[in-house]
């Protein structure tokens, strides 16, 4: 098969169809075998009655629903586990994202060889203050601390090769740093195409400002994972160590000034100095105990799926 479509949604019903109409017209033009794979994240509308005509009607079309609401990092990867096609492309639902762009994704990653290629909407039709400017600052961000060069991480239109979305594991809000996922798993063709951006036509966005927030904390938590995630100890150990040795210091110079120094002077305990070394010392064997649990959790954790998956129509 040469490209998988996978579309996480979210009471997206009006525009199914009519979106399910354009990529299969794209396809057949360009005489790709494909499959459709719609992950409705927990609707509320008829997205899934919509999804399961469509399936009914077209043997490549696929569903997945899931109980409730988990989020788009979880749909991606139900989509991802279920992916065949050589090549996956991955768009939103909401029919501002242009499928007239698969063909020149699919050339780059088949014939370009690149492992990802991300989507830049470089010209955009949402609103300048609750999403441009934010998009922007958050964008600039992940450049700074990722060390990747792309202009839009959060675009939903990217096209990867199979072995990519097989091998990251997307779950809480890090679809934001997907092309960062990849960067770490040791995929580092990772290109950039300028993409069409088209105005909303139906319902009204699923993300408000908290969005950003929770995004710039993904980051510092990816950052931490991509740098530490396989040796917690290498982090909490040595910054542990560093403050143990620093209120060691601090205790050392105490009980040397008290008794060869200054025999006659206050009490230790009543010194600024000695509660500065306590507490550095707590703080640092806290930090190292925090390292050696890690190390254990890293060695002990299984694998889990942290959403639950209702039903399922040509799968």
């Amino acid at each position: 098969m040469n490209v998988s479509v996978v579309i996480p949604l979210l009471n997206e019903q009006e525009s199914l169809k009519e979106l399910y109409d354009w990529i299969a017209r794209v396809m057949q033009s360009n005489h790709f075998s494909y499959e459709v794979i719609f992950v409705d994240d927990g609707s509320t509308d008829n997205s899934w009655q919509t999804i399961l005509g469509l399936s009914q009607e077209h043997n490549n079309v696929k569903g997945i629903k899931f109980q409730r609401n988990y989020g788009k990092s979880q749909a991606l990867h139900a989509g991802f586990l279920e992916a065949q096609g050589d090549v996956v492309i991955t768009m939103d639902a909401d029919l501002q994202d242009n499928p007239e762009e698969i063909p020149e994704l699919y050339k780059m990653i088949t014939q370009d060889h690149y492992d990802l290629v991300s989507g830049w909407k470089k010209k955009r039709y949402d609103s300048v203050v609750m999403k441009n400017l934010p998009s922007k600052l958050f964008n600039w961000a992940a450049r700074k601390t990722s060390g990747l060069k792309l202009h839009d991480f959060n675009c939903g239109l990217k096209a990867y090769s199979n072995k990519v979305i097989k091998s990251i594991d997307v779950h809480g809000e890090m679809h934001r740093y997907i092309p960062v996922l990849v960067k770490n798993e040791g995929f580092h063709n990772i290109g950039e195409k300028v993409v069409q951006h088209q105005a909303r036509k139906y319902g009204k966005t699923k993300f408000g400002m908290e969005r950003f927030i929770n995004g710039f904390l993904d980051l510092l938590t990816i950052w931490f994972v991509s740098k530490f995630g396989k040796r917690p100890m290498h982090f909490f150990g040595a910054l542990g160590a560093l403050m143990f040795l620093i209120g060691f210091g601090f205790a050392l110079y105490l009980g040397i000034d008290k008794i060869y120094l200054n025999p006659e002077g206050r009490l230790i305990t009543e010194r600024p100095q000695f509660f500065i070394a306590l507490t550095t010392m707590i703080i640092g064997t806290l930090f190292f105990v925090a390292g050696f649990l890690g190390e254990i959790i890293l060695r002990s954790a299984r694998e889990k799926e942290n959403y639950k998956v209702e039903s399922k129509s040509n799968l």
